[in-house]
């Protein structure tokens, strides 16, 4: 008889199972056809004019099943920080009434973004102003403690660009919010610790990331390449890039 107590390939057969059904799922959603604002603070151009006009990617570089998971368990740990912060006594809105997220559209639906929520009031001990945009993220323990260490703008200067772009175009729609500091959330993914750091929303840094999404579409339409962040593909951009073979490869 079979002993089904001991089946040391278990764990491995079940997550093929599980990996294999998240590449489907994700294989099965609608490519983005847009320049997603929170990509903004990417540092290489033309890796966003690769992502914006779907390029494929080298092989292997899909995502694959374990990344989907960390994808999946991040929105777990925003949805747990939802609760705790409404526990707590704020009244943090992160849908409209009719369900969809909060977000913008510019430049004729060629620019999106979608915001994590909008913090209306919170306990008055805070002594925070209304509203404020909040973003949320989940870390492992070496990042997590490196943006409490440095601040985010240092640490993690992708997120702070992605934070000041959506503080400039959610103000047409949510008036003040870019007056206000936002409340950035970071979850040590390894022991649940908690960063809280309020942003102030800086403007330069806002119009540059604009005029550079427009500097995208304007080279992508145009059929212009863009030149890449680096010329060696050794630098660390270049090296961990979906699109470097295919980068470098090309002939002009």
């Amino acid at each position: 008889m079979l002993d089904f107590n001991h089946r040391p390939k278990l764990s491995e057969e079940i997550s093929v199972l599980i990996d294999k059904a998240l590449t489907i799922q994700n294989e099965q959603q609608t490519p983005r056809d847009y320049l997603g604002a929170s990509r903004l603070g990417v540092g290489c151009n033309r890796a966003l004019q690769f992502e914006y006009t779907k390029t494929q990617k080298d092989e292997g570089q899909n995502f694959s099943g374990k990344i989907l998971r960390i994808f999946q368990a991040g929105h777990v740990f925003e949805e747990l920080a939802i609760k705790w912060l409404r526990d707590t006594g704020f009244e943090l809105v992160t849908n409209k009434a009719n369900g969809d997220q909060f977000g913008f559209s510019v430049v004729g639906g060629k620019i999106k973004g979608h915001i994590d929520g909008v913090i209306t009031s919170a306990p008055n001990e805070l002594n925070l102003k209304f509203p404020m945009l909040w973003e949320c993220k989940s870390l492992n323990n070496k990042s997590w403690n490196d943006t409490v260490k440095k601040g985010l703008v240092i640490s993690k200067p992708i997120y702070a660009a992605q934070i000041a772009i959506y503080q400039a175009y959610m103000e047409s729609s949510i008036p003040d919010i870019s007056k206000n500091p936002a409340l950035f959330t970071a979850i040590n993914k390894d022991t649940a610790e908690i960063h809280f750091e309020l942003i102030p929303f800086d403007k330069s840094l806002a119009q540059s990331l604009s005029d550079k999404a427009v500097k995208i579409l304007t080279a992508t339409e145009a059929g212009e390449l863009l030149p890449r962040i680096s010329s060696d593909s050794s630098y660390f951009e270049c090296r961990f890039c979906p699109w470097s073979e295919r980068c470098f490869n090309l002939k002009f």
